[in-house]
């Protein structure tokens, strides 16, 4: 009996008996699968075209059957698709996946190329081999597994480009994803994080609770939280150094279990700064309370003994000045040279707290009264450069003039310098300031002394006014302190 190909089989009915019947089953079951079905001969020539390859290929039954496999393959995989079928036949087995891991592709009538899944099987015939190959286009899927290829990337890119660490973790707490942000943050790296327990990013005193919380939080049902509950979180760097974080934590179902991601947030700056500024505060009331005690001790040292004095020496007179006229006189001249005394000690305090001169005459007279004040207390010459045409409005005169006083202050105090020298221009849309002297320097790297405002104060004062402070200091080459304050025009916000 000679081979018969499909399109003999839909004639059926011209065969007889139950052969005609399995042969019309035949072409029924082959005609309703969903895959292409192409049986070849041994010279590669197509004998056998279901109805599901004339969809995929787009060739009529007709136009196919007795043609070469060729016409439906690429151009550029037909030198080898030859050999590969030879290679299956001489392997003796029955049947195999096609093309491995790679993807196989077909070329539709129309001269589209498409992506298929193909197996292929062999067998022994009176006429000799046929190979028979069962193919799936697989356009779609790989559409869809290309779409979600770019997803997944642009979700890896969106994770590498956050800012904060990002760190999910499974049912065990193995380490499933962790970003650019967490190495940075943790200083190891993804090869080396992936796949390891949650706990090597925590310090060891807890390790031991981490986990009861981790439960607590699955049970609640809730998907996302802020973790540490106000407290602030610690976590390990790859160095051993404990830093302090901000973290928030959520949770979701997969089909390959429940996952735990935490987004965490070094807030080491923050914490420093808060840590700063709380010790300022504490600094900056100890020094007003300092400075009352100051002026208390001044009132009552200077001011309150002069007017007990004052006093006594007003009772003396009203009881001896007819008795003793000379004495009075000379008395008289005591008191006088004693109320010039008291009235230089007020205005040396009142000027301490508001120099008048800053209210009556403006910045340049009471810059250069206070440069003329620190070369009398300390005996340093300071040189003075102010613009004579610079007006400045409150609350910038008071701020400028407090920072040149703080800044002169501490030159006494610690640069042990023998010149000094102040320049205050405007520079477009601000004031810049600049106070230096040629004594001993300071490393600006140094710790700040403990209860000493050093330079802060400087700082805060320039900050309020979004300003900036510039110091430039080596030891043995004296030190420059520039600070440069925004001013705002008439008519701005202030």
């Amino acid at each position: 009996m000679s081979f018969s190909p499909v399109h003999v089989l839909d004639n059926a009915t011209t065969l007889s008996g139950d052969a005609g019947n399995a042969a019309a089953l035949l072409a029924g079951l082959l005609d309703s699968a969903m895959d292409a079905i192409i049986t070849v001969d041994e010279q590669q020539r197509i004998v056998l075209y279901n109805r599901a390859a004339e969809k995929i290929f787009g060739w009529p039954r007709g136009d196919i059957l007795r043609q070469p496999l060729d016409k439906l393959i690429p151009g550029r995989f037909r030198p080898s698709h030859g050999e590969h079928v030879d290679r299956f036949g001489s392997t003796g087995v029955s049947s195999r996946r096609m093309g491995g891991l790679r993807v196989v592709y077909g070329l539709r009538a129309s001269g589209e190329e498409f992506p298929l899944d193909a197996s292929i099987s062999q067998l022994d015939t009176p006429q000799g081999k046929l190979y028979t190959v069962i193919l799936r286009d697989i356009t779609e899927r790989l559409q869809a597994e290309e779409r979600h290829a770019r997803l997944a990337a642009r979700l890896a890119g969106l994770l590498d480009s956050a800012m904060d660490a990002i760190i999910t973790v499974d049912e065990q707490q193995r380490i499933v994803l962790y970003n650019r942000a967490a190495e940075k943050i943790f200083g190891r790296t993804s090869e080396q994080a992936i796949g390891g327990p949650l706990e090597m990013l925590m310090p060891e005193r807890f390790r031991g609770m981490h986990g009861a919380h981790l439960r607590r939080f699955e049970r609640t049902g809730t998907s996302s939280r802020r973790m540490g509950d106000g407290t602030v979180l610690y976590g390990q760097r790859a160095s051993g150094e404990e830093f302090p974080m901000e973290a928030s934590i959520s949770q979701l179902e997969t089909a390959e279990g429940k996952l735990f991601t935490v987004i965490l947030r070094d807030i080491t700056e923050r914490v420093e700064a808060q840590e700063e500024l709380s010790a300022f505060a504490a600094e900056a009331h100890a020094l007003r309370e300092g400075e009352k005690s100051r002026i208390a001790r001044e009132l009552h040292d200077e001011l309150a003994q002069s007017l007990t004095a004052l006093k006594m020496d007003t009772i003396w007179l009203r009881d001896n000045a007819n008795e003793q006229p000379d004495k009075a006189v000379a008395k008289l001249g005591e008191m006088v040279s004693m109320l010039d005394t008291t009235v230089a000690a007020t205005r040396r305090i009142a000027a301490d707290l508001r120099p008048l001169l800053l209210d009556d005459l403006g910045l340049a007279p009471a810059i250069e009264w206070l440069a003329h004040t620190f070369t009398q207390r300390s005996g340093v010459p300071c040189e003075v450069s102010v613009d004579e045409d610079l007006e400045l409005q409150e609350p910038y005169a008071t701020a400028v003039f407090r920072i040149v006083q703080e800044s002169l202050a501490n030159v006494g105090k610690h640069a042990q310098a023998s010149e000094a020298g102040v320049v205050i221009k405007r520079t477009g849309p601000a004031v810049v300031l600049e106070v230096r002297d040629n004594g001993r320097g300071f490393s600006t790297a140094a710790p700040r002394k403990p209860h000493s405002l050093g330079l802060m104060g400087l700082r805060e004062r320039a900050q309020l006014l979004k300003g900036t402070v510039s110091i430039d200091s080596r030891p043995g080459k004296g030190t420059r302190v520039q600070v440069r304050i925004p001013l705002q025009e008439d008519g701005e916000d202030k």
